[in-house]
């Protein structure tokens, strides 16, 4: 049942239950849900609640590759000072969309 399904099929009761089962072992020997989503032919959404639904624990964002341990100041993981652990100039901006540079800072 791991082919692609038709877009826009129920999928319901047992056949829902075995997908999640079929899928969620995949998601857990390595591969990612967009890769699942692309294989079944269903949106990254409907495999990301199928696996839940199915009591996958998923992983972080960034998948297996990152590491989460990196040493404090390197901007890879672990927390910067004023740059919320994005890495960064430092700069400690404020206000609504400043991280994203929509908000200036106001001279003083």
């Amino acid at each position: 049942m791991a082919q692609a399904i038709k877009k826009g099929t129920r999928v319901i009761g047992v056949d829902r239950s075995r997908l999640g089962t079929v899928l969620g072992k995949r998601y857990a020997s390595g591969e990612s849900i967009r890769s699942l989503a692309a294989s079944t032919g269903r949106s990254y959404g409907f495999v990301h609640r199928l696996l839940r639904e199915a009591g996958v624990e998923l992983r972080r964002r960034g998948g297996a590759t990152r590491s989460h341990t990196a040493p404090l100041g390197t901007g890879r993981g672990g927390a910067t000072r004023g740059t919320g652990g994005r890495g960064g100039t430092g700069r400690v901006a404020a206000g609504r969309g400043a991280a994203r540079g929509q908000h200036a800072p106001k001279a003083g």
